[in-house]
């Protein structure tokens, strides 16, 4: 499979078009990113912008594809895993000591669609059926192509959509962006004022999250609509949800010699970490493999933010999913902790 190229530096850029569009639109401050710009009601970092109007317009989705979405730092490294394993699970059993989860990342197995160029769409290849490509994305359902987001579509193609608590995905987020600004961190209350005013990539959070929690409620077999404190809390249910959806379920067989504990295995977070390709080098933007793999824990929010911080947040999302039937936490009353530094 052919990797996205890095993405080059906003000045680098010789896409006149595009430097056009920028200045045309809403800017900010960045949270992983030195600024962000609105386009079609959410926020991008600039590398991204291309990639997307790219996608949108000329992306064409095969029968089977599989889309795995997320706001970023929402579980996205170790769902492309468990996506990877599962469906190449008799090409690669995951006991194999030459799995590809050993030897690659799960972001080289598994790309980002709006990284890729469009001359790399049709060099996917990381299933074993031809009809299927697994590409990961971090853009709300609206800017997804028409073509796997239509009613008319009479496609197989299959939405993923992992999510988790607002307050651990803040946090997460935080702690990537300045591990890729070392430079020009951000301080954590900057950070906390702009993701509360939806001003995060691919947000506002809330705006994106109630898009896909509608889609899987109104096409339950297109999109499948998941927790990660669900998938932490029970991963044999969720692994075996993941593969109903796929239309793979496991066979007894499978069951019966311990398939579902080895793929829970080597995609599982001390697993991940110990593997030499997730500990060294670099991502396509630059980014250090290992800045994906922090702590791939529930509830760290609690040793960075401080009561006030976590209260507005879950108010925040209270407010946004009211009727929604949706609601990612409990809400209940935080902890007074110190909270973290930059």
């Amino acid at each position: 499979m052919m990797e996205p190229r890095p993405a080059p530096p906003l000045q680098d850029v010789d896409n006149q078009e595009l430097k056009k569009l920028l200045s045309s639109l809403p800017k900010e401050r960045g949270i992983i990113s030195s600024d962000t710009y609105q386009y079609q009601g959410f926020w991008y970092p600039p590398h991204a912008l291309q990639g997307i109007i790219n996608c949108q317009e000329e992306f064409q989705p095969r029968e089977n594809d599989i889309f795995l979405v997320t706001p970023p730092k929402s579980g996205t490294t170790w769902l492309k895993a468990i996506l990877y394993a599962l469906v190449n699970r008799e090409a690669h059993p995951p006991q194999d000591p030459h799995h590809p989860l050993l030897s690659k990342t799960p972001h080289q197995l598994v790309p980002f669609l709006e990284l890729l160029h469009p001359s790399e769409y049709v060099s996917v290849c990381n299933s074993s059926d031809s009809s299927t490509r697994i590409l990961a994305t971090h853009v709300p359902l609206g800017t997804l192509p028409k073509a796997i987001t239509g009613d008319s579509s009479s496609l197989n193609c299959k939405i993923v959509y992992l999510c988790r608590d607002t307050k651990d995905n803040f946090v997460s987020l935080f702690h990537f962006g300045n591990d890729r600004m070392k430079t020009s961190p951000i301080s954590l209350e900057d950070a906390f004022d702009l993701y509360c005013k939806g001003i995060s990539p691919g947000g506002p959070i809330w705006d994106q999250i109630l898009g896909y929690w509608k889609e899987s409620q109104k096409n339950p077999h297109k999109v499948l609509f998941m927790r990660y404190e669900e998938m932490k809390d029970e991963p044999y249910l969720q692994l075996r949800r993941l593969a109903n959806f796929l239309g793979i379920p496991f066979f007894p067989e499978e069951e019966n010699s311990g398939l579902v504990d080895q793929i829970i295995s080597i995609c599982s977070f001390e697993s991940m970490t110990k593997v030499d390709v997730n500990k060294t080098g670099t991502f396509v933007d630059g980014s250090n493999n290992s800045s994906f793999f922090r702590k791939g824990v529930v509830g760290d929010w609690k040793n960075c933010l401080t009561a006030d911080m976590a209260s507005r947040l879950d108010q925040i999302t209270e407010e946004k999913f009211r009727g929604s039937g949706l609601s990612l936490s409990n809400i209940s009353s935080p902890c007074s902790p110190s909270p973290c530094k930059p």
